[in-house]
C-alpha cells in the first residue's frame, strides 16, 4: 500500500478523498466508491499499488488512438476497481472487481518500463479499468518509462477533479477519453456520475496541457444515439475542443448489466460519423464494426488518404516527415513519425516480474 495525495481530514474523524467529483468521506477502515482508495491509519492509501490484472502488448490503434504513433506496439495494463458504475461496462470483470487476489501480477514501475522496452513498445497504456484511481502507481510507471524514452497513454473516462488532473495528465503523452454520452440524464442513469466534470476536463486537457487527446463514444441503441444528441456532441467538440480532435464512435455489444440491448447496427455508427463530419469534425472513426471507410484518416484540406487501416494494421501511408500530407503539404494533427510502425493486429500477453 502507498499513501496517496488529494485528501483532507474532516472534523468528525473521517477523511475526504479529493481525487474525483464523488468526494467520498471515509471512516477508518472504509474504502471509497472506487474500492481501491481507503482510509487506514488516518491517511488515504492506494491498496493496489504495484499490482495488476495482467499485461499485454497491443496495437496502439486498439486504445483507440489513430493519431498517436500509428502502427506501434503499446504495453497495456490495469488494476481493479472504478469510480463510475457503468451498467454497460465492457471490462466489468476488472473494473468491478472486489477481490484483490485477482491481481496476480506484481510489478514495480521499473519492471513495467523494462518489460515495455524488452518488447519494443513505444508507449505504455494505463487501461482496462480507470487509471485515475491508481494514479500514484501510474505516475511512478510513467516516470520510469520516460527515463527509457517510452511514452504514456491514459485510457480514461475522465471523471476527475481538475487539481489532481493537472498532476496526472501532466505526465501523460496521450489520452483517449471515453465521453459516455452528451446528456446528464444518461450519466446519472447509467454511470452514477455527471457529465459536466468530464466536459470540464476535456477543455482543460485541450487548452492547458500538451497531452494528445482523442475521444470515444460507445453508441447504445435507443440511449445515446439520437440525431439530436449526436448533433449536440459533435458541435460541442468543434466549438470547445477544435475540429482536429479525433472522435471515435464504437458499437455496443451486450455486457454486464445491459444484456437486454441489441448490438449497435453498423448503420448507426456510420450515421454518427456522417453527422460529426457534417458538423466540422475533421477526423471521425468507427469501431467494433467492419467499416473500411470509417478507419481511414483523410487530409482535411485536399481529401487525400493519409492513413489506411485493415483492422488495427496500417496498410497505407500518405504522410511525410512532420506529419504533413504528401499531396498538399497540409499538417495532420497528431503525433507522427516519418514511418508507421509494423506491429499490426498482434496481441501478446506478457508476464512482468516484481
Amino acid at each position: 500500500m502507498m499513501e496517496t495525495g488529494f485528501w483532507h481530514p474532516l472534523d468528525n474523524g473521517r477523511i475526504q478523498c479529493d481525487l474525483c467529483p464523488r468526494h467520498c468521506q471515509l471512516a477508518e477502515g472504509q474504502r471509497g466508491f472506487c474500492f481501491v482508495r481507503a482510509h487506514e491509519g488516518n491517511r488515504m492509501v492506494l491498496t493496489t499499488y504495484g499490482r495488476s490484472s495482467g499485461f499485454c502488448v497491443d496495437p496502439v490503434e486498439k486504445k483507440p488512438l489513430h493519431h498517436f504513433l500509428p502502427g506501434t506496439p503499446i504495453l497495456s495494463f490495469g488494476t481493479a476497481g472504478c469510480n463510475l458504475a457503468c451498467t454497460f461496462c465492457q471490462n466489468w470483470d476488472i473494473s468491478k472487481a472486489r477481490e484483490m487476489d485477482r491481481l496476480a501480477d506484481h510489478a514495480t514501475p521499473e519492471g513495467v518500463a523494462a518489460a515495455a522496452a524488452r518488447t519494443g513498445c513505444r508507449s505504455v497504456a494505463y487501461t482496462y479499468n480507470e487509471p485515475i484511481i491508481f494514479m500514484e502507481y501510474a505516475l511512478d510507471v510513467a516516470q520510469a518509462c520516460r527515463a527509457q524514452g517510452i511514452q504514456s497513454v491514459a485510457v480514461t473516462a475522465g471523471y476527475i477533479n481538475l487539481e489532481p488532473a493537472a498532476v496526472f495528465f501532466g505526465q501523460m503523452d496521450a489520452a483517449n477519453v471515453d465521453l459516455k454520452a452528451f446528456s446528464e440524464s444518461f450519466y446519472h442513469r447509467f454511470t452514477g456520475g455527471h457529465l459536466q466534470p468530464v466536459l470540464e476536463l476535456l477543455e482543460y486537457l485541450k487548452k492547458e496541457t500538451n497531452c494528445w487527446v482523442e475521444l470515444t463514444t460507445l453508441l447504445i441503441p435507443g440511449e445515446n444515439d439520437s440525431d439530436q444528441e449526436l448533433e449536440a456532441l459533435s458541435r460541442w467538440v468543434v466549438e470547445r475542443l477544435g475540429p482536429e480532435v479525433p472522435l471515435h464512435f464504437s458499437a455496443f455489444h451486450p455486457a454486464w448489466k445491459m444484456q437486454e440491448k441489441p448490438p449497435t447496427p453498423l448503420a448507426t455508427v456510420q450515421r454518427a460519423r456522417r453527422i460529426a463530419r457534417a458538423n466540422g469534425v475533421q477526423h471521425v472513426y468507427t469501431g467494433n464494426v467492419v467499416d473500411p471507410e470509417g478507419s481511414v484518416t483523410y487530409c482535411q484540406h485536399c481529401g487525400a488518404r493519409l492513413i489506411e487501416r485493415v483492422g488495427y494494421t496500417v496498410s497505407g501511408w500518405g504522410l511525410d516527415e512532420g506529419g504533413v500530407c504528401r499531396v498538399c503539404r497540409t499538417p495532420c494533427a497528431g503525433r507522427f513519425e516519418a514511418k508507421p510502425g509494423v506491429w499490426g493486429n498482434r496481441r501478446l500477453p506478457v508476464r512482468v516480474g516484481a
